[in-house]
């Protein structure tokens, strides 16, 4: 087995190895991972984090040995970069930007100096809205968990991150995580609210907020109405989401 580690500030994860494949995820700095087969420019990986599996250039990542991936793994309080943008800066003397969420405690493997703000311990609840709202406003980007680009699950993935709680990659699959509620009233700021399609198969996820509104990626990260129903777009008048589940995470 080898191991790997992302000393870029983001890399793609696709569904196969070609540059033409879906992103399915982001690598951002400092994550480590397992690679599970490697071909001459592209491998396969699994992440650490929230075991997303995919493609990544070779070109584009470092590898570890073994006991600088275990004592990464060991460690008890990760940090991650909590300003919109900031920077490392290498043995060159050359800046790297980096994004909000990015690990910066990995230094065993990528001995460069952090200049930034950073959070290592969990935060209390009410802290998740006020992460949320850093990222109002961020486009849609399909695979993406960065200010510049995410999906409805990296979204709410990186919103918990940067607070100190692990979520999965995506909305099915965070959807097993968590206590289900009865009702929309038994519902805090900071809650998970699930949505199904027509098929009944859960592909979308938002963080409950006060007085029946809700955070969540539909074009952008936009803050909209949620009742019994599901996501209520005042926009254009109409339900755009239908509500599944409501999950307590913490």
């Amino acid at each position: 087995m080898e191991y790997g580690i992302c000393p870029l500030s983001v890399i793609p994860i696709r569904s196969n190895a070609t540059d033409s494949a879906d992103m399915l995820s982001q690598l951002l700095y400092g994550e480590h991972f397992k690679l599970l087969e490697r071909r001459k420019f592209w491998s396969r990986i699994r992440c650490a984090f929230d075991g997303c599996e995919g493609w990544v250039e070779n070109n584009q990542i470092r590898i570890l040995p073994q006991d600088t991936y275990e004592a990464i793994q060991n460690f008890e309080q990760p940090g991650y970069s909590i300003d919109l943008v900031s920077f490392v800066t290498t043995d060159a003397h050359v800046l790297i930007p980096i994004v909000m969420g990015s690990s910066v405690r990995n230094t065993l493997a990528l001995p460069n100096v952090f200049e930034g703000a950073s959070v290592s311990d969990k935060k209390d609840k009410p802290n998740l809205i006020k992460t949320a709202l850093l990222y109002l406003n961020a486009p849609y980007f399909k695979g993406g968990r960065t200010p510049f680009g995410l999906d409805c699950s990296g979204f709410t993935q990186m919103v918990y991150r940067i607070n100190g709680y692990q979520l999965k990659r995506n909305a099915t699959e965070q959807s097993s995580q968590g206590d289900a509620l009865s009702f929309i009233e038994e519902s805090e700021p900071g809650d998970l609210a699930f949505f199904d399609n027509s098929d009944g198969i859960i592909n979308h996820v938002g963080i409950i907020m006060k007085e029946n509104y809700i955070i969540h990626v539909a074009g952008k990260v936009r803050i909209d109405r949620i009742d019994h129903t599901g996501i209520f777009n005042a926009e254009t008048r109409t339900y755009t989401h239908s509500l599944r589940v409501i999950k307590k995470i913490i």
